[in-house]
């Protein structure tokens, strides 16, 4: 029972890494615990006490996911996420019997977050430990490796205090641990290149019980006051005058292309400011699903290229196998139509930016966002909308996700929120502006756009599949070894 209430203090204090807390410099401390719990016991008892250590860690985590479906749908995810720490824990009860344990550890914990980034339903990215990592010692290793080399980081120094507490291998452990982190801040993550002025806004949301219409109009009505009021701004010579316009994600609910007063709403506006303005909207169809799309609106053209949002939600944009999981929860209504999946990566020209757009959670996955940029982002933009999560931690979680992006593709990021927080983020990671949360806020910048690309994004998934391999390859070397010696009992 010691060991089992150890794993789950390992999970809380793993969540306290995260934000909204940020206690980043905790992260490597839970993995030690977790990874010295697991060394010496079976695979089963590794297997439980990697369970103990997810729900520690994801029942706190993703609390805000039970704000729109309650709390049955809040622990049944929590509950699916720790269970893949049970093979977690069993790996790492495997791999501590090899020299070298601290190194083939932390490759462990690569392999699970591929698996757990992939499935089921394409995966849920939460909780990676790289995420705890916006803005650190380790955050440029994303410009090497991306999100699985500061996860590797991350676990290779929890592995070395492990090691060293142990009195095993701690010393060659802790040298490899000095080594990332004296190295880390000296990788260059270079900020030039040309500039345009963006503008990114966030319009917020009414909190007054409307009905869902009122609601939309009122959303939409926000996000063009507000680009009314920037457009006055430049006329007074209080701003200057952006190159392009961000708006968020759900910006406007009611379809512009079959509202015609929708499309008036967003058009005057546009106009109003004389620049392409990115507008976040859902579009009816095919048939009887929706598309969350972003939209390159011209004030002369009118509406042109659109990126259409490649990985919808599982449960929040589209419900699986609907008419069983209505059994369970009468909830599952609140997604009334199912979104459809877009096929190309959101690569828009905005005015004079090529933009490599993601919607909301797509930031958390690493294909999403690196297929943009290779396709020619020179500046990444996430539309999002947080508004239905409150004051949690969710919006902090993702923006931590931007500010890791940012330093991992070499781009400036623009993330563009409904009710906040909306950021400006350079590509070193560093925070330029951003706003609170629930408040009408107008960011304006010059940001730089840039061609060049990190070792990172040329090398894509290369550094998780090796990582993953070596994981892969330490767990069967070590349960040939144990069969072998059960046999030779």
């Amino acid at each position: 029972m010691t060991r089992l209430a150890l794993a789950v203090l390992a999970g809380l204090l793993l969540d306290v890494a995260f934000p909204p807390h940020d206690l980043w410099w905790l992260a490597p401390i839970p993995v030690a615990l977790l990874t010295g719990l697991c060394r010496g016991v079976s695979p089963r008892r590794g297997a439980l006490l990697g369970l103990a250590t997810g729900l520690g860690f994801f029942v706190p985590m993703l609390v805000w996911t039970g704000t729109i479906a309650g709390p049955l749908a809040w622990l049944a995810l929590a509950l699916l996420e720790a269970a893949f720490l049970a093979p977690l824990g069993a790996a790492l009860a495997l791999v501590t019997r090899l020299p070298g344990w601290p190194v083939w550890s932390a490759a462990v914990w690569v392999g699970e977050e591929a698996l757990r980034d992939r499935l089921p339903f394409g995966g849920f990215p939460w909780g990676r430990l790289a995420f705890s990592q916006g803005d650190t010692w380790l955050t440029p290793l994303a410009a090497v490796g991306g999100a699985p080399l500061v996860t590797f980081a991350v676990a290779l120094i929890g592995g070395a205090l492990a090691a060293s507490a142990l009195r095993t291998e701690g010393r060659v452990a802790l040298a490899a641990a000095g080594v990332v982190l004296v190295a880390a801040p000296f990788i260059p993550t270079p900020t030039d290149g040309p500039t345009v002025t963006v503008a990114v806004i966030q319009g917020n949301v009414p909190r007054l019980g409307l009905d869902a219409f009122s609601q939309r109009a009122a959303v939409l009505g926000n996000h063009a006051t507000a680009t009314h009021d920037l457009a006055a701004a430049v006329r007074a010579g209080d701003q200057p005058k952006p190159d392009l316009v961000i708006w968020p994600e759900n910006a406007s609910d009611l379809d512009p292309y079959t509202d015609p007063q929708a499309a008036e709403v967003i058009n005057r506006a546009v106009v109003d400011i004389g620049v392409p303005v990115l507008v976040g909207a859902v579009l009816d169809g095919p048939g009887d699903q929706v598309r969350n799309a972003g939209i390159v609106w011209d004030p002369a053209l009118g509406p042109g290229e659109r990126y259409i949002k490649r990985h919808p939600v599982p449960f929040g944009e589209y419900m699986p196998f609907r008419s069983f999981a209505r059994r369970i929860s009468s909830k599952v209504d609140l997604v009334p139509r199912d979104f459809a999946r877009g096929s190309e990566p959101g690569v828009l020209d905005v005015g004079p930016a090529r933009l490599a757009d993601v919607i909301c959670f797509e930031i958390a996955y690493d294909g999403v966002v690196r297929d943009a940029v290779r396709a020619g982002g020179r500046l990444l933009v996430v539309q999002t909308n947080n508004a239905t999560f409150g004051r949690s931690g969710e919006t902090y979680q993702q923006l931590a996700m931007g500010r890791l992006r940012a330093v991992e593709h070499g781009r400036a990021v623009l993330v563009a929120a409904t009710s906040g927080v909306s950021a400006v983020i350079a590509p070193d990671g560093r925070m330029v502006d951003r706003s609170g949360v629930f408040e009408r806020k107008v960011l304006v910048h010059q940001v730089p756009v840039r061609s060049d690309r990190t070792l990172a994004t040329r090398l894509g998934a290369l550094p998780e599949l090796l990582l993953s391999a070596l994981a892969a390859l330490a767990v069967i070397v070590a349960t040939t070894r144990l069969r072998a010696e059960a046999a030779a009992q």
